[in-house]
């Protein structure tokens, strides 16, 4: 009986509520801004970026979309995705770069059963200029392996919906982890935490 315990614990240790937890990296303190923000974005794997839309009269458009800032544990804070032009994402940032990229962390499963628009369960929003990286440089050789490594079905995709590898060059950082409104925190911080 208690191997079987075993099992099941080490089986299912990894995952709450059905979502994978990508590492077990401890939750850092909600005064350590920058940590903490760098911590939220690297555990996560997906979230809801919105764009310009210049076919809804200039409206914002949320998507979800899979990103990955590195390979797991070794994420730099950059936010890297996906995208096809077949999809509103793609090409409206191809119009207009402005975009803004929010992340819960309920999605990664460490806010229990607190409600996500609770303070103490982390929201982020990185708002920058949603960009096309040069599919010959170093930088989509590292974001390539970045994503394949989070995502592996993305290597599966088809290859005739021209997938392209875009970043969020971040502008500023919007985050509350914990009660007293945003945490002051310059890109800069983030960065370099």
């Amino acid at each position: 009986m208690i191997s079987v315990m075993l099992l099941f614990l080490c089986l299912f240790q990894g995952s709450v509520q059905g979502r994978y937890l990508l590492s077990s990296k401890s939750r850092p303190s909600p005064d350590d801004a920058a940590h903490f923000a760098r911590w939220l974005v690297s555990q996560s794997s997906w979230g809801v970026i919105s764009t310009i839309a210049s076919n809804l009269g200039g409206a914002p458009f949320g998507n979800v979309v899979s990103f990955s800032d590195g390979k797991p544990g070794k994420g730099k804070g950059i936010p890297y995705f996906y995208l096809t032009t077949l999809d509103p994402t793609a090409s409206s940032a191809l119009k207009d770069q402005r975009s803004s990229f929010t992340l819960s962390e309920y999605s990664i499963g460490t806010c229990g059963k607190t409600d996500p628009e609770n303070p103490t369960c982390a929201k982020i929003t990185l708002t920058g200029k949603l960009k096309v990286v040069d599919g010959k440089s170093s930088e989509a050789e590292y974001a390539q392996t970045a994503l394949f490594s989070k995502h592996p079905e993305m290597k599966d995709w088809p290859k005739s919906h021209n997938f392209q590898i875009f970043k969020l060059d971040i502008d500023d950082i919007f985050m509350i982890n914990w009660f007293g409104g945003p945490k002051p925190l310059t890109v800069d911080q983030y960065l370099h935490a």
